[in-house]
């Protein structure tokens, strides 16, 4: 695994087993201790942890059983979430004897994490905890009998949702079959298995201890969960900082678990992933950067945000890399807020540089932990590559890409000059090729999903006599979304087109009419954007839409009700929709 090439190792014993414990970056600086899961080895965490090293001192340890580290004897009994501590303190007394440690868990090595922050013994040793995909068997305990004492239909709903995801536990109760299975058919097939189900890629992981790793770990749950869950107890308060990340795909674990976690982590920030369940192998990038900030948040003694998510997406996007270009003003700066809202990083491109900042700043102050502006014309190819090269070295591959920038041209089609046309569609068209092509690629090469939003239009599926330069580029940006949408699919990469309708924004103020003068055409921009000011439908809507179309991952979004009307009749009545094409608008 390269991502511990060159890791110093040495051996802790505690409890009559001896752990394999490895050490990456400077010993002077943050230990950050990563404790790995089920079937997992510390191999699980090497492209975090390698990112981390440039930051922290990186500790990664084999739990008792699995990887390097030697198996208790016998098995039954060995596993206790009581040993586990014990562990957990040799492990941190050795290697980080005078200063407090940053824990992260994952899967079971969360589940364990969180009886190691909720106990008296290790107040003091721990300065803050993040948890993904892997709860407190004491707080699922509460989750389960809240439910069962008060039966809703919507919490007997939630208890067979996740009683149908933990089938597998089940199955590591029955004695001797899960190691049969680990170290039979299921060890030899479980690579290709996370390959192929969670787009793991092949890199070497899992190790070839897995078959044992897993046989062993079984004990985990055989010595814990029933025990737990049945006794839960009434004081797992945890004591230091929580960073809750919730992969929203993860099929095992259901995101209604962690409902009222605050009253058992009262220091608690939520991040949400769109990906699977094995994150620290899959979305590596994004995890070393929530951990950063969250360890030195609590390093520098201030809180993680200084401003929370806000709204109906708060925990959706945290921490996440937003790019909207047309950033300035309109639907792209509205957008660009409810990014911001939501939690995310966020870099607003415009052509108007004044424009950008205004936007950029104001999105900080609305919640935005970090946020930039760009000056930067779509339609220029040279100018987007260099944009594309500085955002993926500054502030790294873009998570969600909005592709909003446009302008509007009227006239009918004779009117309308070549050089108009080159015009229109370099920004509307050109500029969203630009931005999928260079974007969309970097997403692609990481291997860790992300999110494509191009803004198109009404007017992609409504002809008009009036707009054919305008139509037809919208049109190309509806085409262009449905095939990359097809095509990335299987990357893990949605893509979204919004088509908006008759939104109040200043788009009409600016847009060109061609075959008049100057004169006629300044009457019918103030002319157009009357009418829109009288339809008022807010921008702001639109950036709903486009975050909902995000977490949805949905395929064609028409927003307005006239928008959704004309998007069923071209589906239904195109005759009729052809019709009221030749009407003369309102001008």
């Amino acid at each position: 695994m390269t991502g511990l090439d060159g890791a110093r190792v040495r051996r802790v014993r505690t409890g009559g087993v001896e752990l394999c414990v490895a050490e990456l970056g400077d010993e002077t600086r943050p230990t950050v201790v990563l404790v790995h899961g089920y079937p997992d080895s510390k191999e699980v965490w090497s492209e975090v942890a390698a990112r981390l090293a440039e930051r922290f001192h990186v500790v990664l340890y084999d739990v008792r059983g699995h990887g390097a580290s030697t198996a208790p004897q016998p098995l039954r009994g060995g596993f206790t979430l009581e040993k586990l501590t014990d562990d957990f303190l040799a492990v941190v007394d050795a290697v980080s004897p005078d200063r407090p440690v940053h824990l992260v868990g994952h899967d079971w090595g969360s589940v364990q994490s969180w009886g190691f922050v909720t106990v008296a013994r290790t107040e003091g040793r721990i300065a803050s905890f993040t948890s993904m995909s892997g709860p407190s068997l004491d707080h699922f305990g509460h989750w389960i009998k809240q439910r069962t004492k008060r039966p809703t239909p919507r919490r007997v709903g939630q208890l067979l949702g996740q009683g149908a995801k933990s089938w597998y536990v089940y199955l590591l109760h029955t004695p001797v079959l899960p190691e049969l299975a680990w170290r039979g058919p299921l060890g030899k097939r479980w690579p290709k298995i996370l390959q192929r189900v969670e787009k793991v890629p092949a890199d070497g992981y899992p190790t070839p201890s897995l078959p044992s790793d897993a046989a062993h770990g079984a004990w985990l749950y055989r010595d814990n969960v029933r025990a737990r869950l049945g006794r839960p107890r009434e004081d797992a308060y945890a004591h230091a900082p929580v960073q809750l990340i919730t992969p929203l795909g993860d099929a095992f674990l259901s995101e209604r678990l962690y409902d009222g976690l605050e009253r058992w982590a009262p220091q608690l920030v939520r991040r949400t992933l769109p990906a699977k369940h094995w994150v620290p192998r899959t979305r590596p990038d994004q995890l070393a950067s929530w951990i950063t900030d969250f360890v030195q948040a609590n390093e520098d003694g201030v809180p993680a945000h200084d401003k929370p998510a806000t709204g109906r997406y708060a925990h959706r996007f945290g921490g996440q890399l937003v790019l909207v270009t047309g950033a300035g003003s309109g639907i792209g700066r509205a957008t660009a807020y409810a990014f911001a809202e939501a939690g995310a990083r966020l870099v607003a491109v415009d052509r108007d540089a004044e424009a950008a900042a205004r936007t950029a700043e104001m999105a900080r102050l609305i919640g935005s932990p970090a946020s930039w502006a760009e000056t930067v014309d779509v339609s220029d190819e040279q100018a987007m590559e260099k944009l594309a090269e500085k955002v993926a070295t500054e502030y790294g591959v873009v998570d969600v890409l909005v592709n909003n920038a446009g302008i509007g041209l009227s006239g009918s089609f004779f009117d309308t000059t070549a050089e108009d046309w080159r015009k229109v569609l370099d920004v509307n068209l050109w500029g969203v090729i630009h931005g999928c092509r260079l974007f969309g690629k970097q997403m692609a090469e990481r291997g860790q999903g992300g999110h494509i939003v191009n803004t198109a239009s009404a007017a992609a599926y409504q002809p008009s006599k009036a707009l054919p330069a305008y139509s037809t580029s919208k049109a190309a940006v509806l085409m262009l979304s449905e095939c990359l949408r097809a095509e990335l699919a299987g990357q893990g990469i949605g893509v979204s087109a919004i088509c908006p309708g008759f939104v109040n924004t200043n788009i009409t103020s600016t847009a060109r009419f061609a075959g008049v003068d100057a004169t006629e055409e300044k009457r019918r921009q103030k002319r157009t954007a009357r009418l829109y000011g009288l339809r008022n439908y807010p921008p702001e809507k639109v950036a709903d839409a486009i975050l909902r179309a995000v977490v949805r991952n949905e395929a064609v979004v028409p927003v307005t009700p006239e928008a959704r009307g004309a998007h069923l009749m071209s589906r239904f009545a195109p005759r009729a929709l052809r019709a009221i094409a030749r009407l003369e608008p309102p001008l």
